[in-house]
């Protein structure tokens, strides 16, 4: 058996330890609340998320998540009604004191999303958090992306988390002793994506809108200044979600699973569940003082330029 041989040999060997380990470690934290005691962090909190839709989503993850910090009351709203009902019924099944409310409808529709906020001011007669997670992923190239998927990518992307800014503030500035909210504060939380702090992680017109995303956190920061409502943005790596289902679904066909994530100091994708542990921070009291950032949850993707691993070590 020749040098060059063994060392093809081990290194597949180590690719599918690696993977090994993976999967392993993806499942631990896919399973963290189905034994995991209650918390408090985000007790007697009213909580909209948008974009809850996919079951392998960072929303729907999010909404258990919430649930399981004890959140008041939840309202959910997609595009896509299908699995909204499995969604509520689930939540309410496994945490009968959160409420919960689903809405069909786009997150880019501004009087969807006024109506959302105002509907939880007549309910709970508050507003704490807003998640604006709704986003889509066009595939086309520079020569291939038409002004109409440019200006959706836009519209879905970047309207939609200027929508929640907007409307979210304007309810979470309003005090409201009776329901035990004294002063304006609250958290506006968007989606945006590593796609929208370097190039490589996306499309132009994607990326574009991801960036406008991270932007519109630090400007509306200081638009917001002095009501204690923070606004940050989530900027996910590699995830496992319906969005990059197909994927992950062919590197799988073509038994490359392994390599997914392999341009990652940590060598993994992630999923959902980790990037709901970070919604959850900048939901809490935990993050007070966290304010116009663009928090990148990507495994440590986007801490360096491109290099031949192991060169710069």
């Amino acid at each position: 058996m020749s040098d060059a041989y063994s060392k093809v040999r081990l290194q597949q060997k180590s690719a599918e330890e690696h993977y090994k380990i993976t999967t392993e470690r993806i499942a631990k934290i896919q399973s963290q609340l189905e034994n995991a005691p209650r918390g408090e962090r985000l007790k007697g909190k009213v909580c909209a998320i948008t974009g809850v839709g996919s079951l392998k989503g960072i929303g729907r993850a999010t909404a258990f998540r919430y649930a399981h910090e004890g959140a008041k009351h939840l309202y959910l709203l997609d595009f896509d009604s299908t699995n909204l009902p499995e969604l509520r019924s689930t939540l309410e099944k496994k945490y009968p004191d959160v409420k919960v409310d689903v809405v069909q409808a786009d997150a880019a529709d501004e009087a969807a999303i006024k109506d959302l906020c105002e509907k939880a001011m007549r309910d709970e007669g508050r507003l704490d958090v807003f998640f604006a997670n709704a986003g889509w992923a066009s595939r086309d190239t520079l020569q291939d992306t038409s002004v109409k998927t440019f200006m959706e990518s836009m519209r879905i992307n970047a309207l939609s988390c200027f929508l929640a800014i907007k409307y979210a503030s304007a309810a979470m500035q309003k005090p409201n002793p009776s329901r035990g909210k004294d002063v304006s504060c609250g958290s506006i939380i968007l989606t945006a994506s590593t796609a929208g702090l370097r190039s490589g992680a996306g499309t132009v017109d994607y990326s574009a809108s991801k960036a406008a995303v991270n932007s519109m956190a630090k400007t509306s920061a200081y638009q917001l200044q002095k009501l204690d409502i923070r606004v940050n943005t989530i900027c996910p790596g590699l995830i496992e979600t319906g969005m990059t289902s197909s994927t992950f679904d062919y590197a799988r066909q073509r038994g490359t699973a392994g390599k997914i994530g392999q341009l990652n100091p940590l060598g993994r994708f992630a999923v959902a569940e980790e990037i709901a542990q970070a919604a959850l921070f900048l939901a809490s009291d935990d993050s007070s003082y966290v304010n116009g950032q663009n928090i990148a949850v990507d495994g440590g993707l986007s801490a360096s330029h491109p290099v031949v691993p192991g060169r710069w070590a």
